[in-house]
């Protein structure tokens, strides 16, 4: 809404009116502004959902015996994250934008998903929440309105990138006309495109829209797992908010780097026209997880609950998607994709040994950052652990620095492949 003030303003030459042009400046005020509101309304927040007693609720301490400390802290401070990521991005960003119209139906759907999962834990007192198949539905439908978007809509189009020999050296150029593409970028690979309609290239003339197809269920598929994977990292102080924020700093800088052109050519990558609408949401989102973490480091004032997990989660996974680095996620959200497995395997690990009649396990206890604050004396004595080491518990706020460490690595080896190949 500023930026069309300003650019209103800089009609009649108002001094100053025109730095709203900056894509540099917008981001960083929304960084800012996020902060602020955070941080302020958090507190505001945070005081109403204590009078209110929208706390955490209790469960059984023999499935989850971490969360006996934490009863009385309130709960769906998501919402903090949501307005704090909305006003800046509605402030500042351009509305006409196809990319920016997509990240602000993402952040609402999913934050609507939560909060309807959260007030059913919290005010129906069911532990359960909203039954798994309505949020499988929700992600699903997410993924769709992502994916027939960006096969439908005119303004999501990309300029290829080519490698070209001139005078003897090889360079990087980019069509001169914006086109509808199934491409995504691929890392370790020196021609690091891939096109959808390639893997379905068998289908003759129809690959073009069976790769559509392809593309549209890889999104469904993106989606599902990121959000469930940062629903499932939210399980200490400060953990999903700070990975989520190290994750998004990486996307900001990739969607930089798309939407430049100079820049897109060095790293030879596609180039995305209108995609400098993205940094200004993506700043939001990292200024409102960082302002969140204020209240949310340990020991935490406030838990996001599933209102903020599945919307920063979705919100990932669609930036990504809108960006054509879908593919480099295994590697940027590699604890979420851990936090996955680790439930997934431990699960199905331990139906086949009740099939045998016997109790087993792979760890401790999952997603995989409880199993490093496990005791030994808070294991099942008639069940096998295939590992019990560190035998030893760390603290649940070192634990999450060490995984904030591990975030930031994988972040910057993200980055790196682009000129890894």
């Amino acid at each position: 809404m500023l930026y069309y003030f300003f650019q209103w303003l800089q009609k009649f030459d108002f001094p100053g009116a025109g730095i709203f042009n900056y894509v540099s400046f917008r981001a960083l005020m929304a960084v800012i502004l996020a902060l602020l509101i955070s941080s302020i309304f958090g507190d505001k927040f945070i005081n109403l959902l204590k009078r209110k007693q929208i706390t955490e609720v209790q469960r059984d301490a023999s499935i989850d015996p971490f969360n006996t400390g934490k009863l009385g802290v309130p709960s769906m401070g998501g919402i903090i994250i949501i307005v704090a990521i909305l006003v800046p991005s509605l402030l500042l960003g351009r509305l006409d934008n196809i990319y920016m119209i997509l990240m602000l139906i993402t952040t609402v759907w999913l934050g609507a998903l939560g909060f309807a999962d959260d007030y059913i834990k919290i005010f129906k007192r069911d532990k359960d929440g909203l039954h798994g198949k309505f949020k499988i539905i929700g992600q699903v439908g997410l993924g769709l309105i992502v994916g027939l978007t960006l096969y439908l809509s005119p303004d999501m189009v990309i300029r290829e990138n080519a490698e070209v020999k001139k005078d003897g050296k090889e360079i990087v150029v980019h069509g001169s006309n914006d086109i509808k593409s199934t491409k995504t970028t691929i890392p370790f690979f020196k021609n690091n495109n891939l096109d959808y309609a390639d893997i379905v290239g068998f289908m003759g003339k129809h690959a073009q829209t069976a790769g559509w197809v392809l593309f549209v269920l890889v999104t469904i598929f993106v989606v599902t797992a990121v959000s469930n994977g940062a629903n499932l990292n939210d399980g200490m102080d400060g953990m999903a908010a700070g990975n989520s924020a190290i994750i998004g700093v990486a996307l900001g800088i990739l969607a930089y780097v798309s939407s430049h052109l100079t820049f897109a050519s060095y790293l030879n990558i596609m180039y995305i026209p209108g995609s400098e609408e993205l940094v200004i949401f993506i700043c939001a989102f990292v200024g409102a997880l960082i302002g969140f973490l204020w209240y949310n480091a340990f020991p935490a004032q406030v838990f996001m609950g599933d209102t903020g997990s599945l919307t920063i989660g979705g919100i990932i996974a669609v930036f990504a998607i809108i960006i054509h680095k879908e593919l480099l996620i295994p590697i940027l959200c590699g604890v979420f994709l851990v936090e996955n497995l680790s439930v997934i395997l431990q699960v199905q690990y331990f139906k086949k040994g009740k099939k045998r009649g016997v109790k087993q396990r792979i760890f401790k206890r999952t997603p995989i950052h409880d199993h490093f604050r496990t005791t030994m004396s808070q294991l099942d004595a008639n069940c096998t652990y295939m590992f019990t080491k560190p035998t030893n518990v760390f603290h649940e706020a070192k634990i999450t620095v060490r995984f904030w460490i591990v975030t930031i690595v994988l972040a910057a080896i993200t980055i790196i492949t682009l000129k890894i190949r």
